[in-house]
């Protein structure tokens, strides 16, 4: 995980001043919060484009740790798996409200629960905003079923979670 406490103790964070585009490969992959929403398989309404979610984890998924057991192959085994860059965030509308790289590009600050603003990797799951304990797994549901596994959920904020989702001060 990157440092994200800045060398400089009076300069800000690296999300704070940096937009998705100029992160590191580092800095990317710090942003992600571990809450593995985006790893729920959804379906997609042929002819509306609509997206539900349901609470079927991916393959590759561990549901315990919310991290993808074979990250670095998971679009070899997973086609269907998107990677995230600065472009894709931009375009996809069903990323959660959550999710640290809609949170930056949106100009919004990331949540108390972050592993960047917390310290600590496990306050995603403190907060309730991971699939931690939510999931069933993909390969105990055939896709004929997917629809009995319909939720809504993957799209709200948590209760808990809410605190520092305003618009980031504009960086000077």
């Amino acid at each position: 995980m990157v440092n994200p406490t800045p060398e400089n103790e009076n300069d800000p964070p690296f999300w704070k001043v940096k937009s998705l585009d100029e992160m590191t490969m580092p800095e990317w992959e710090s942003l992600c919060d571990g809450c593995a929403r985006c790893c729920l398989n959804k379906l997609e309404d042929e002819d509306t484009g609509e997206i539900a979610w349901t609470d079927i984890a991916c393959l590759l998924l561990d549901g315990e740790s919310c991290r993808c057991r074979d990250y670095p192959n998971r679009q070899k085994t997973v086609p269907d798996c998107i990677p995230l860059d600065p472009e894709t965030v931009r375009s996809l509308s069903w990323l959660p409200p959550t999710c640290g790289y809609r949170l930056i590009d949106e100009g919004r600050e990331l949540y108390w629960w972050h592993p960047l603003v917390s310290g600590d990797p496990d306050t995603v799951h403190a907060a309730g905003v991971s699939v931690r304990g939510r999931t069933v797994r993909e390969e105990d549901w055939p896709l004929e079923h997917w629809e009995e596994r319909l939720v809504d959920w993957p799209l709200k904020v948590p209760k808990a979670a809410r605190r520092n989702a305003k618009k980031a001060d504009p960086v000077e």
